[in-house]
């Protein structure tokens, strides 16, 4: 799907901007944990070299955030951003500094690109997921808001007849585990060949489900507890609601909390995949 491309066209830059930082401009850094957020960008287009941003003023950074877009907490962000940006910092030599600072400001414009292209294909994922006869289902289900249940929707397609099964779903997604049996030996394993960007939007599908659902959170705290990492435990979650979501569709029928979960509080049975 265009969307998680550009996504992903979009973290492969800010890692790269975030490299070069680390090598000349620690201090950028400091003041921006997320290196696409519209700050960022908008306060490195104006100053993307250590000198040029300690000198800012406050007054000049709010200017950039202003046209940027932020509109909220102006002067606290602004004066936050002056100090960390003011951090002491070993320099580098002035013609590595300049080097890195084209670079960073050509990352900075792709990035600033690559925002502007993705807000616009969310606006139309958000015009086009809307009409869809389908998108009360997804959309009752929780974690799933219009962009990502419009990114799950294009990657499953919308064929009733295309999966047979929640099984078959499910290992469409890549979210099932593969068992490999041999002898007495037997292993669970996580399927690597799979549809990425789906496993990838299924991914933040159930890290978004422990917000709004308590019988997500409880399945996600059982397998930690069991001893699952974070992402096995996502996986393992991601796999559920997928069943869950086959089953809505072809019942016509809205996700329910408690029809979902109860029979697990009741009987208090072990957490499976």
């Amino acid at each position: 799907m265009p969307h998680q491309n550009l996504i992903w066209d979009r973290t492969r830059h800010t890692n790269r901007l975030r490299n070069d930082l680390r090598e000349f401009f620690p201090a950028a850094l400091v003041a921006f944990e997320d290196l696409a957020h519209r700050d960022t960008v908008a306060v490195l287009s104006k100053a993307p070299n250590p000198t040029d941003a300690a000198r800012l003023s406050v007054a000049q950074i709010i200017s950039a955030l202003k046209r940027g877009g932020r509109q909220r907490n102006l002067d606290t962000r602004a004066a936050d951003i002056q100090a960390a940006l003011r951090t002491p910092q070993l320099a580098a030599p002035a013609p590595v500094t300049a080097a890195f600072a084209a670079t960073t400001r050509a990352l900075v414009e792709v990035i600033a690109g690559l925002n502007t292209q993705i807000s616009e294909l969310e606006r139309e994922l958000t015009d086009n997921f809307e009409q869809h006869p389908d998108a009360d289902i997804y959309l009752s289900l929780p974690g799933l808001g219009v962009t990502l249940g419009a990114r799950v929707l294009a990657e499953f397609g919308d064929d009733p007849e295309r999966y047979d099964t929640a099984k078959s779903r499910r290992n469409y997604a890549g979210t099932s585990p593969l068992t490999i049996a041999s002898g007495k030996k037997r292993a669970v394993l996580a399927r690597h060949i799979r549809n990425r960007r789906l496993y990838d939007a299924i991914d933040q599908w159930a890290f978004c489900s422990l917000q709004t659902s308590p019988g997500c959170r409880n399945f996600y705290d059982q397998r930690r507890t069991a001893g699952d990492l974070h992402h096995q435990a996502l996986r393992a979650l991601g796999n559920r609601l997928v069943g869950y979501l086959h089953g809505c569709l072809r019942t016509r029928t809205h996700y329910n909390e408690h029809t979902a979960w109860a029979h697990r509080q009741n009987n208090k049975t072990p957490i499976a995949a």
